[in-house]
């Protein structure tokens, strides 16, 4: 496992474990899964309804002596219909209980939706409380992530975005860079889109490599400098997709995969209207 350092000092793996559409059901039992195959970084979200099964895997591995709590990095997300300083305060505190712990490694705002810059004093304040060891955000394209760290007191610590071969983001990797964020990507496999663990470039860049294309793309994003977080529930590919860290991809197969990026999403677009309507109107609780 490889580390990134923070903008404050805290150390991330640059691996970790998403739990993001895992039914409620099986969540307790792939984040154990997780731990067990090396994974020390989860990510969850209070829009994912899955944090108590999450906090009950860590209980359980913490209690079994599989690990430390100092030994795991959990990230959470503040829900659009929580944006705002007192109900982001609010919705920390019922993260916190769900999740059963005494304090977060990570706290993101979800979207840039609603009150963004009230949420962010909230989560300012919760950050030099000591409940949380850094706050980030989720989403923020480059203008809007530009202003926030133009004008907040805490420059974000992470932006988690969409990043993958198809959807590269050089530029906003550029304006993260920048201000000092890390990069963090969601959807690592762009959602099984372009038939993307069969395509071609990364089949035969994998075999060079005795690696699948699945592994060829997490490496490459971790040597972008690119924080991952893949998802299964299949234990056989959550131990497959942490098998990254024996291999270095060469500058000619960096640059071959280069060339696949479309330079748009095809999984959603934030800056349609009707998308923004929709997550403002999503409640999570009533």
């Amino acid at each position: 496992m490889e580390y990134s350092v923070l903008n404050n000092g805290v150390r991330i793996p640059m691996e970790g474990f998403g739990v993001f559409q895992v039914p409620e059901a099986v969540t307790e039992q792939v984040v154990s899964d997780a731990i067990d195959a090396g994974y020390r970084l989860i990510d969850t979200a209070a829009a994912y309804f899955n944090e108590e099964a999450v906090g009950k895997a860590i209980a359980k591995k913490i209690s079994d002596g599989t690990v430390c709590r100092e030994d795991l990095f959990i990230t959470t997300k503040l829900w659009v219909q929580d944006a705002g300083y007192e109900p982001a305060r609010q919705a920390f505190d019922t993260s916190m209980r769900k999740l059963g712990l005494d304090y977060l490694d990570l706290y993101l705002i979800h979207q840039p939706v609603g009150d963004y810059y009230g949420s962010w004093r909230a989560m300012e304040e919760l950050y030099e409380a000591g409940k949380v060891r850094a706050i980030g955000v989720s989403n923020f394209y480059p203008h809007v992530l530009t202003d926030l760290c133009l004008h907040a007191k805490v420059i974000p610590a992470v932006n988690q975005v969409e990043l993958h071969p198809f959807f590269q983001q050089s530029d906003a990797l550029k304006v993260m860079k920048s201000f000092g964020v890390l990069p963090e990507a969601w959807g690592p496999f762009a959602e099984g889109k372009h038939g993307i663990f069969k395509h071609p470039v990364l089949v035969e860049i994998g075999a060079k490599y005795h690696k699948t294309p699945a592994q060829v793309i997490l490496r490459w994003n971790v040597q972008r400098g690119v924080v991952v977080i893949p998802k299964s529930v299949h234990r056989e590919r959550i131990a497959e997709n942490f098998s990254i860290w024996d291999f270095v991809l060469s500058e000619a197969d960096m640059a071959e995969i280069s060339k696949l990026d479309i330079g748009h999403s095809e999984i959603v677009d934030h800056f349609d209207p009707e998308f923004v309507k929709m997550i403002s109107g999503w409640k999570i609780h009533e």
